[in-house]
Formats: C-alpha cells, sequence, structure tokens
C-alpha cells in the first residue's frame, strides 16, 4: 500500500506572498487627502514596494508632483494620466476615488508605509528563499556549494543594508554627545589617540589614529614594503588590544589580516624576524645558530597570545571576506581588517562587472560598506601604475593608483610608501659608461654620499586624509629583517 498521502492538491493551505493592500490604498488616500502626508513616509517608501503594481504607479505618480512642488489630488492625478494614457491601466476615475474614500487618518500615513515596507521586505525574503534552493538543486551550476551560501549572505546583506538606509537623519544633539564621547576617549587614552594606534608615533600624531568607519588605502610599487608596512600597523595596533585585555580581561577586540598574495606562513615569518631581528632569508635557509634558534622560539611564544588572525585564501571574494569578519566580530571582536591587497580580491559571488574599473569600484565600496556596517578601520593595499617609473621623480600621485577613480573616491585616506633608496641602488655608477677612473671615482662618491643619506629611511606620504592634514610621515626602515619603525628608533636598537 502506497504511503504518499491521496489528500487532493487543491485541499493544500495556499500560502500567497505577504501584503496589505487596504494599507496601500488607505496611504494612498491619505496622500491625496493631504500631500503633508508624504513627510511621514518619503525617507523609506518606494513605488516598488507595493505589493499591487498600479498602487505603486499611482504613488510614483503622487511623488513626483509633490517634490515638484505641484498638488497631488486625484483631479490633478486624472489630468496626469489621461494625457500619459495610462488612466485605464490605473483604474480609472472609479479608482482613484474609491481611494479617496479608503482613507482612514492622514496620522496613520506612517504606519501604512512601515506596513507596506514590511511586506516588501518579507517578499524580498521570499524570493532570496526560492533562489537559494533552486540555486541549491542546481539553477546555478558554475558555483559551488561555499558559493552558493556566500552568494545567499550577499543577496540578504544588500537587503539588509537597503533598510538599514532608511535610518534618516541623526539629530544634531546625539551627533554632538558621539563627538564629544570621542573627543573624552582621545583625553582619556594615555596615546592621546581617538583611534587605534598603529604602533609607528609619528604616523599616529598625523592621523590620531585608526578611526572606526574608515577606509584606508596604502599603495606603493613593488618592493616598496607595503606588506610589511601593513603588517607593523596591524601587530602595533594587536599589541594595544592585547594590553587593553591585560588591563580589561572582559574587553574583546582581534585584528584581520586577509593575505591574498602571501601565505599565513610567510606572513608569521615576517613578524618573526622583525621582532627577534634574524633575517628571514637566513632562517628559510637555515643559516641560524643554536641561540638564534632559541631566540626564535622565545619570541614566537610571546607573539602566539596575540589577537591576530591571518587568513590566506587565495582570490577570496567580497561577499566571503564581509562573511567572516561578521563571524569573527560576533565571536572574538574585531578593530581592524587589513587586506593585502585590492586587486587580488573578487567582487561579490553572483555579480558579474562589465569592466575591471568597474569591478574594482565594487570592491573598494564594498569594503567601505565593511567599515562603516562593523565600524572599524579597514586597510586596503594597492598597487601603483608603471606610470611611476617614467618619472623623474617617482614619488607616487593619486593618480597612479590602479584604477584610481573609484579608490581616490571611496577612501578616506591614501598612503603612498616611497624609499629613495631603492631606486637610487638601480643607478649605482658603471666603470665601462667613463671615460677616465677619475670620472668614475668622482661619479661613484657622489652615489655613496647619496645612499648613505636615504640609507634605511623611507617616506610615508599622505595624499589624502578626508579627517585631518595631508603630509609626509619619515620612517625607519630596515631591508634586512623589513621593519619599519619611528625614525627616533634608529639607533636604540644598537
Amino acid at each position: 500500500m502506497s504511503r504518499i498521502s491521496e489528500k487532493p492538491l487543491l485541499d493544500l493551505p495556499v500560502r500567497l506572498p505577504p501584503s496589505n493592500i487596504q494599507a496601500e490604498q488607505a496611504l494612498l488616500g491619505a496622500l491625496l487627502s493631504n500631500n503633508k502626508a508624504y513627510d511621514l513616509v518619503s525617507d523609506f517608501l518606494q513605488g516598488e514596494h507595493f505589493a499591487d503594481a498600479i498602487n505603486g504607479k499611482i504613488y510614483e505618480a503622487i511623488v513626483r508632483r509633490i517634490e515638484n512642488g505641484h498638488l497631488a489630488d486625484a483631479i490633478t492625478l486624472k489630468a496626469e494620466f489621461e494625457h500619459s494614457g495610462l488612466l485605464e491601466e490605473v483604474g480609472g476615475t472609479a479608482y482613484l476615488a474609491q481611494l479617496l474614500v479608503s482613507m482612514v487618518g492622514v496620522i496613520n500615513a506612517g504606519d501604512y508605509g512601515r506596513i507596506i515596507h514590511d511586506s516588501w521586505i518579507r517578499r524580498q525574503l521570499i524570493d532570496i528563499g526560492e533562489n537559494i534552493i533552486n540555486d541549491a538543486f542546481g539553477a546555478r551550476p558554475d558555483l559551488q556549494g561555499l558559493d552558493l551560501v556566500s552568494a545567499g549572505e550577499e543577496a540578504l546583506f544588500q537587503l539588509a543594508t537597503e533598510k538599514s538606509n532608511t535610518q534618516g537623519f541623526v539629530s544634531f544633539d546625539r551627533a554632538l554627545a558621539e563627538a564629544l564621547q570621542i573627543a573624552e576617549s582621545a583625553i582619556s587614552n594615555q596615546s592621546g589617540l581617538s583611534g587605534l594606534p598603529t604602533g609607528l608615533k609619528d604616523l599616529d600624531k598625523k592621523t590620531g589614529g585608526l578611526h572606526p568607519s574608515d577606509l584606508l588605502i596604502l599603495a606603493g610599487r613593488p618592493g616598496m614594503g607595503k606588506t610589511a608596512l601593513a603588517t607593523k600597523i596591524a601587530f602595533g595596533a594587536a599589541r594595544f588590544l592585547q594590553e587593553q585585555k591585560r588591563n580589561n580581561p572582559t574587553a574583546k577586540g582581534s585584528v584581520a589580516i586577509f593575505s591574498l598574495e602571501m601565505s599565513a606562513e610567510q606572513l608569521a615569518t615576517r613578524l618573526l624576524s622583525e621582532e627577534s631581528r634574524i633575517s628571514s632569508e637566513r632562517i628559510r635557509r637555515g643559516e641560524i645558530n643554536q641561540k638564534d634558534f632559541d631566540k626564535f622560539v622565545q619570541v614566537s611564544r610571546e607573539l602566539s597570545t596575540l589577537p591576530l588572525l591571518i587568513d590566506d585564501t587565495p582570490a577570496l571574494s567580497l561577499s566571503v571576506m564581509r562573511t567572516r569578519c561578521r563571524r569573527l566580530l560576533r565571536t572574538k571582536g574585531l578593530s581592524l581588517v587589513v587586506v593585502d591587497y585590492l586587486q587580488l580580491m573578487r567582487p561579490s559571488i553572483g555579480t558579474r562587472p562589465e569592466s575591471r574599473v568597474l569591478e574594482i569600484s565594487m570592491i573598494t565600496q564594498g569594503l567601505k560598506a565593511l567599515a562603516k556596517e562593523m565600524e572599524i578601520p579597514v586597510i586596503a593595499l594597492s598597487q601603483l601604475s608603471r606610470q611611476v617609473e617614467n618619472r623623474e621623480d617617482k614619488r607616487p600621485q593619486l593618480a597612479d593608483l590602479r584604477e584610481s577613480g573609484s579608490i581616490e573616491q571611496d577612501a578616506d585616506a591614501v598612503m603612498f610608501i616611497y624609499r629613495d633608496e631603492y631606486y637610487l641602488q638601480q643607478r649605482m655608477p658603471k666603470p665601462i659608461a667613463f671615460d677616465n677612473a677619475e670620472k668614475y671615482d668622482l661619479a661613484l662618491k657622489k652615489w655613496q654620499d647619496d645612499m648613505h643619506a636615504v640609507h634605511n629611511r623611507a617616506e610615508l606620504i599622505l595624499e589624502k586624509q578626508r579627517h585631518g592634514p595631508t603630509g609626509k610621515v619619515d620612517l625607519f626602515f630596515e631591508g634586512e629583517y623589513t621593519r619599519f619603525a619611528d625614525l627616533d628608533t634608529l639607533h636604540q636598537d644598537y
């Protein structure tokens, strides 16, 4: 005997998508009766939110007239729809008259609007759920299971972002209170910073630390030390968070590094090399004695307690990164995100940008949205175009950023790392280029003097900073350990 239920399909309950046509009609009636009711819904309600497409068209027509400074009532709407030939499509004069009768009260317009918007959100959730089910059944064979999870999360994030945009104005007294809180935090902080310290005092003086919701771009040509500087900043922030936790065991916070170019092991080796003052090249080749190895082990034990996490997934997508950051924020707390580097990222799963410029634009906008959503600073490394090499002065400019328009626009701060020593080293005089030994010796002496002047020095150029001054920060750089530090530490470790 078959176990399949023989209950007729027609007897199964039918579930219709959430909607409230009465609320839609009541709101439209209120708007036609008194255009001032529009102020109660204008900051969050759109025509697409209506379940009935006719009601949505009528709402859009009302909005159009009101925002153009014209009266929107049954008579003016009738004339407009007649002129455009849409009167019959929207139900004719009889339906406009019916809307006026449906009006319960202008004072309730805001409530009706929220009911309409809430029903729209629920319909969107149903659509997203259906898409997830269909994709899981094989509608998107180009995506793997984990990619489908990320695509679903991305769709939900976009819906949540749309909903969060309805917050509207923040009162000035609340904004002032938040500004005072930041100032109070800076005063009470022993370092005098309102943001997260970077471990580089001169940089902190210029920026006030790393601030929540900021997207910072750190750019430079290959060989300048972008990764080393970003790692130094992440390390400095992690040390500060570790100290905070010592003083307050309940404090949460961590630093996440998304290393799309280097492996976690390579990045850890760099940090160990910097802290132990043992060359990473010597470590890899095994050219260290027992004393150095013991020091290496000791330093690794000290660093293992730092709230620093590394994700070395290659070609990571924006949606996967956002998901992992959310999880980290929920479990350990999240204070800083470092992305190395921007051009190796992929946009959110399911999106197909038409060009590389549009793709980078989507990524930078997504990173800025991530910073705002989680209220943390995000540092993204970026490559520079080769046109730098064609200039006499090779110091980078904003125009040198690859796909520079969107990066420059979305970033709150843009910093360039530059080392004169790198380029000067390539210009070492060769005897074959001179007529006699005396000229060569003079040229070599001048080159050696120039090299001495820039040896172990780097420039961090703040080309853009929304909340502070631009300018240059001089840094100490030790190539052997790929180590950045403040210039005043130049002789402290010797």
